[in-house]
């Protein structure tokens, strides 16, 4: 893969249209992207990885996270465009994300869906491919052989991160090489491996207790029958393979005590069976001889009390006989008495009846009534008309209330609406006198908040400028010191090098051997040898006075570093700024936020102002209108009121004859009725009386008259015979019973059977019941305990064969979780047989580590000069850790090993740059062999001195064997005079720009 082309606009630090040429920069091998701090160094890469992937590197796309340039203009869109050439293949990529836009109509904003574009580049022109993420992420994912995750820790090299790796332990390598060789297929190996064993448990659990659960009823149907030292459940949990045999032997056991059992009860029964037999027909004998003695002396005692009642038999045969000859009277004797009592009635009935009636007619017959009633009745039929003339007349009276109502609401209303309208040209005034002057207030808040927002930015950059002098003045001071110490030291350094020198003949003279060549004269005699001087210095202490040269050297230009960029800060912070003062500036802004604050609270009430206003212009409206129509509406209502006293008029004076002295028709109509009701109810009176006075006669003639046919001498003499039906019908019935008993005693005189049991000995039944109820006692018992034993045979047989199906199913179940169990543990690193405790997924990891350790290796040895070797180790951790992801470092000069962990910074960065081209070469290897020309390295540089510095540059220098271009991204100042090729993030007011350069190399 190699980078042709990047075009951004509107993206991230980014407002104008910005090209990046890397064909240019890749043409010297090495080029160099630096620039200040947040002018936009990594964005350049976020807009590579960006334009592939549709997504940012790791952290950097957080949610809520914006890839739009906060400089760039509202109608601007975001876009990245990238040329690549992949596969063989040349194509350019463009990508806009979701964002917003001012709408092309109205005012407001809307949002834009992603868009994304893919074209490739063919000998006639650029030809389209696709518009779809999905697609375009497939395609540039097949071509490139890597996903985001392994092109950010590939192609785009973090150095913290390789460093971080260089001192993690196992577990944090081990997830980092898993994302970039994605091993989750060997992890899924273990869980599935795991889930299997564990269900595999979980099926031989269940089934061992589902046996012993089996086994458990066993025990509730054996019962006290088996014993209970032989139970398996004790010394057998889930799991144990010893459960099956157990459980067999205890339920055979279990299965032979309860057939002894069943043979003991059942001889037991048939004993018992034949007791209660011969018990049963004793009492049955008892029962009957005892039933036959006491009939036989019920039947005597009744017969006594029945020749007793003798005379009673015959006064009721007497009352019976004078009764039904008085039962034919009876209809004759009610019927007069009937007539008589309506007749009482009627009379009274009259009498009251011509009380009530004026004396003139007191004494007048039934026509005489019937004639006057007739008379009523017309005249009180003449009415009905004045009572419709009386309604209507009170409806007028209604009528001219409600007009008189109307009236008066419209002269109130009217006189309101005259008043308003008087003050509507006041009210109007006003009303427009707000609505001016909240609009004008709005527009002062506009002009106001335009000119806050410029002297916001403007204090914080004169305080940034105050800080930032503050800052700088520190670090002249911290400069200054270190300096001086800086110089000490390599004075002091120089010295002992000096003296060194002059004694170095010492040095030499002691690697000398007697009998081999001198390195220096070549001779094998040393007659005289050098000795060591007073004072000498070797070469420790050369070494030591050169670290502390170094280590102020690095201090020095750490805080020169810290001084520029706190100056070049300042002086961007003192542009924005300007000549003001930063207390100057603040008074400023807090006057315009005071003004703005006022003129915002003015006009926020525009809306309501406005509103007001356009509800009195409706209600003016309304109320000219219906000033109108009131004078309309009062006419009509005057000349309603003339016609309706016209009406009533005539009505009253057609009323005022009707009524006859009465207040009202219904009056004059009342006392009619009255007289109506009075006439009619005295006719009827008297008819009533005449008729039931007939009626009286007639039941008396027919009463005589039956008395004499039924045998009675006088009516009073037959009203005495008549008795009610409920006494004839208990006469009767007291006959009927003697009757009856009479015939039964005959019955039971005929019998033989109870006159010879009253000659035996009297029975004894509750004895033999007794008897019968023990017997019975006992069978009952004899059979439950036949019937527990024949029903736990039974069990036992039915729970021993489940049993023993249960058993036969659980063997190849515990047979396959034994084998899956072993590969689990084996997978897992947990078992016996796993030596170095590793895991499945750590050991592939391992062997890809161990690749990319000997790719490192390679590059470390010429960056440290030979002395570093990275190595793999798969030494078991301490403890109950894991073994696999080791990486320890081979000291050449000391020949000793080591973790990584304990490298110096400097050692560190040589290691971690090397451990990160190692791994892109593996990565790329595993990816099916693509190539990958264009690397970018990304800081670290600053903890190297000239010689290693000089050292890295000729390894990644050497990258271009392979056709290969390296950026690095970098604030270190000796780059810029070491490497020609540069690219410059400049960062300005209203957004960075991209400057490519050439820098000048110095010998």
């Amino acid at each position: 893969m190699r980078l042709h082309r990047l075009a951004v606009t509107a993206f991230g630090p980014f407002a104008e249209p910005q090209e990046i040429d890397f064909d240019a920069l890749s043409a010297a091998g090495i080029f160099l992207l630096h620039g200040p701090t947040g002018a936009g160094k990594t964005s350049v890469l976020d807009a590579v990885c960006y334009a592939l992937y549709g997504s940012v590197p790791g952290p950097r796309q957080a949610p809520g996270t914006s890839l739009r340039s906060d400089h760039a203009a509202a109608h601007v869109p975001t876009e990245v465009t990238l040329e690549l050439t992949a596969g063989g293949r040349r194509l350019e990529i463009t990508r806009r994300p979701e964002q917003e836009r001012p709408k092309k109509r109205g005012t407001g904003t809307t949002k834009d869906k992603a868009q994304s574009w893919l074209r490739e580049h063919t000998g006639e022109g650029w030809d389209a491919l696709s518009r779809s993420h999905q697609e375009i992420g497939e395609e540039i994912e097949q071509l490139l052989g890597m996903s985001r995750e392994q092109f950010c820790q590939v192609v785009l090299l973090p150095q913290g991160e390789f460093a971080r790796f260089l001192r993690a332990d196992e577990a944090a390598r081990g997830r980092l090489l898993g994302r970039l060789f994605d091993t989750r297929r060997f992890a899924a190996v273990e869980a599935l491996l795991g889930e299997r064993r564990r269900a595999a448990e979980a099926k031989v659990r269940a089934g061992d207790e589902k046996v012993l659960h089996t086994a458990q009823r066993l025990a509730q149907a054996a019962g006290d029958s088996a014993d209970l030292r032989a139970w398996p459940m004790p010394g057998h949990q889930p799991g144990d393979p010893g459960l099956a045999e157990a459980v067999r032997a205890w339920a055979a056991v279990a299965r032979c005590a309860a057939r002894e059992r069943l043979d003991v009860a059942e001889y037991a029964l048939a004993a018992v069976e034949s007791r209660h037999a011969a018990a049963r027909r004793a009492a049955e004998d008892a029962r009957e001889l005892d039933r036959l003695q006491r009939r036989h002396a019920e039947t005597l005692r009744r017969a006594a009390v029945l020749a007793e009642a003798e005379p009673e038999r015959d006064r009721v045969r007497g009352l019976l006989d004078r009764a039904r000859r008085g039962a034919l009277v009876a209809p004759a004797l009610e019927l007069r008495g009937a007539a008589s009592a309506a007749h009482l009635a009627a009379a009274h009935a009259e009498t009251s009846a011509r009380a009530q009636l004026p004396p003139t007619l007191k004494e007048a017959g039934t026509e005489q009534l019937a004639d006057i009633e007739q008379r009523l009745r017309e005249a009180l039929g003449a009415l009905g008309a004045a009572q419709r003339a009386e309604q209507r007349s009170a409806e007028i009276g209604r009528e001219r209330a409600d007009l008189e109502r109307e009236s008066r609401a419209a002269e109130d209303q009217h006189q309101e609406s005259a008043e308003w309208l008087e003050r509507w040209e006041a009210t109007r005034t006003e009303l427009q006198e707000r609505v001016d002057a909240a609009q004008q207030a709005a527009t002062l808040a506009e002009q106001l908040a335009g000119r806050l927002e410029p002297a916001r930015m403007q204090l914080n950059s004169a305080r940034r400028r105050d800080e930032l002098d503050a800052e700088a003045e520190r670090a002249s001071g911290e400069l200054l010191t270190l300096r001086e110490e800086s110089a000490a030291a390599r004075e002091r350094w120089l010295e002992l090098k000096e003296a060194r020198l002059r004694g170095i003949a010492a040095e030499l003279a002691e690697a000398l051997v007697v009998g081999e060549a001198c390195t220096v004269c070549g001779s094998a005699e040393h007659p005289a040898p050098a000795r060591p001087a007073p004072g000498h210095v070797d070469r420790a202490a050369e070494d030591a006075a050169h670290g502390l040269f170094e280590r102020a050297e690095q201090a020095r230009a750490a805080v020169e570093r810290r001084l520029a960029a706190a100056q070049e800060a300042r002086a961007e912070a003192a542009a924005a700024a300007g000549e003001a003062t930063t207390a100057e500036l603040l008074a400023l802004t807090a006057d315009l936020s005071a003004r703005h604050a006022a003129a915002h609270a003015s006009a926020a009430g525009l809306h309501a102002a406005r509103e007001q206003l356009a509800r009195a212009e409706r209600e003016h409206a309304a109320r000219s209108a219906d000033r109108q129509g009131a004078e309309t509406r009062a006419a009509a209502r005057a000349s309603r009121r003339e016609a309706l006293d016209r009406e009533q008029a005539g009505l009253e004076a057609e009323l005022a004859l009707v009524r006859d002295g009465a207040p009202t028709v219904a009056a004059r109509a009342r006392t009619l009725e009255d007289r109506v009701r009075m006439v009619s109810g005295a006719a009827t009176s008297l008819r009533r009386a005449e008729s039931t006075a007939a009626r009286l006669k007639e039941a008396d003639d027919q009463l005589a008259d039956a008395a004499f046919k039924a045998g009675f001498d006088t009516i009073e003499a037959a009203a005495d015979a008549v008795l009610p039906e409920y006494e004839r019908t208990a006469l009767q019935h007291r006959l009927d019973a003697w009757q009856t008993e009479e015939a039964l005693l005959a019955d039971r005189r005929r019998e033989t059977g109870a006159a010879e049991a009253a000659a035996l000995p009297p029975a004894a039944p509750d004895a033999a019941e007794a008897y019968a109820a023990s017997a019975a006692a006992k069978l009952r018992t004899a059979g439950s305990a036949a019937d527990a034993a024949r029903v736990r045979c039974a069990e036992l047989d039915r729970l021993s064969r489940q049993a023993e199906q249960e058993l036969h199913a659980l063997g190849p179940l515990r047979e396959a979780y034994d084998r899956v169990a072993r590969l689990a543990g084996l997978t897992a690193g947990t078992s016996a047989d796993n030596e170095r405790k590793m895991r499945l997924e750590a050991y592939v990891l391992a062997a890809r580590l161990e690749q990319v350790a000997a790719a490192a290796t390679v590059r470390l040895l010429r960056m440290s000069g030979g002395r570093y070797t990275l190595v793999h180790s798969d030494t078991r951790s301490s403890g109950r850790g894991r073994s696999g992801l080791g990486l320890h470092v081979v000291d050449s000069w000391t020949g000793s090993e080591r973790d990584t962990a304990t490298l110096s910074g400097g050692e560190t960065f040589f290691a971690s740059l090397a451990l990160a081209l190692g791994l892109a070469d593996v990565v790329t290897d595993e990816a099916g062999g693509m190539r990958l020309d264009t690397l970018f390295i990304d800081e670290g540089f600053g903890s190297l001195d000239d010689q290693s510095l000089d050292e890295v540059l000729d390894v990644l220098d050497s990258l271009r064997e392979r056709d290969r271009s390296v950026g690095i991204v970098s604030h270190v100042a000796d780059l810029r005079t070491r490497v020609q090729a540069q690219l410059e993030i400049v960062k300005q007011r209203g957004g960075s720009v991209v400057r490519h350069r050439t820098a000048a190399l110095t010998d």
